[in-house]
């Protein structure tokens, strides 16, 4: 990995490594929406899915734009997230589908919430860098992970997710 010298560098190794966390996050939240026992969450769950491919599309975009090969990173954050999710939500012994539907929905979240966190810092850094086409890419990418994370929210508290698992 070459030394970076500036917030052009930096923001191109994020980049990268957004597209890598996209990567990793869609098994998981495959494997997440085959679990759920919920029919909606199953729903917004695949739904996420393809949202995940079309940022990790975006991400490549960029990447390319800019000379770039999208697959020059490995997110480490994102590797831990989804070993996390997969020891809380998928490999757990529940009592019951209730209480594991609740569990996908808080570990999906955790993914969710790594992802508004790049998106955001890379908008801003495409900002300052007078990037406008990248940070509108940015902006759809975190304005639709957002979108997700609200499902989410939802489905666990107005769809009464986590009230089935008390």
């Amino acid at each position: 990995m070459a030394a970076i010298k500036n917030l052009k560098d930096l923001y191109l190794d994020g980049v990268k490594d957004m597209h890598s966390a996209c990567k990793q996050a869609i098994p998981a939240t495959e494997a997440m929406a085959k679990a759920a026992k919920n029919a909606e969450l199953k729903k917004a769950l695949e739904a996420s899915v393809q949202g995940t491919r079309d940022g990790m599309a975006a991400m490549e975009k960029l990447a390319r734009a800019h000379g770039e090969d999208p697959s020059g990173e490995h997110c480490k954050g994102m590797e831990g997230l989804v070993t996390e999710a997969r020891k809380h939500a998928l490999e757990a012994e529940f009592a019951d589908e209730d209480t594991q539907d609740a569990a996908i929905i808080a570990q999906y979240q955790r993914l969710a919430h790594y992802a508004i966190t790049g998106y955001g810092t890379l908008k801003a850094w495409a900002k300052r860098l007078d990037l406008a086409d990248d940070a509108k890419v940015l902006d759809e990418a975190t304005a639709s992970t957002y979108e997700g994370d609200e499902d989410m929210t939802r489905i666990a508290v107005k769809g009464g997710v986590n009230k089935a698992a008390m």
